[in-house]
This record gives C-alpha cells, sequence and structure tokens, in this order.
C-alpha cells in the first residue's frame, strides 16, 4: 500500500465547512478576532467578541462579502 502524500494536495481540506471543525466550539482565535475586529469596523457592524472559531469564520466569510475584502 502506497501512502498518499499530503503536500501533494496541500488544498485538498482546506475548505471544510466550519461547522465540521472538531476545535469549532472553541473560543476565537487571536488571528480571527483582530481580523473580525477590522471587518467589523469597515462594515459598520458590531464586532462580537465572544464568538467560536467556527462563528467567527462564518461572521468573517459574511464581512469579507459585504466589504468587498474577500475578493
Amino acid at each position: 500500500m502506497i501512502d498518499a502524500n499530503p503536500k501533494a494536495e496541500p488544498t485538498g481540506n482546506a475548505e471544510k465547512n466550519p461547522d465540521d471543525w472538531t476545535t469549532g466550539d472553541e473560543p476565537m482565535t487571536g488571528a480571527q478576532a483582530s481580523y473580525l475586529k477590522t471587518l467589523s469596523e469597515e462594515a459598520g457592524e458590531t464586532f462580537d467578541d465572544g464568538l467560536s472559531k467556527a462563528d467567527a469564520s462564518k461572521r468573517i466569510d459574511a464581512l469579507q462579502e459585504q466589504t468587498g475584502r474577500g475578493k
């Protein structure tokens, strides 16, 4: 049996649904909080510092769409 080289397909699991993350219920990371705060300010939206990793990721995606930063 030949093991697949994970570096051969570096984006193979890059697009995983945040609802499926095993650590999705943990508090958002510092990097997520920083970027989310910036996006919230640009969009004129309230920044929620109590989001989980998964919820922060979803909020970032939504605010990127709203502000045009995700393109």
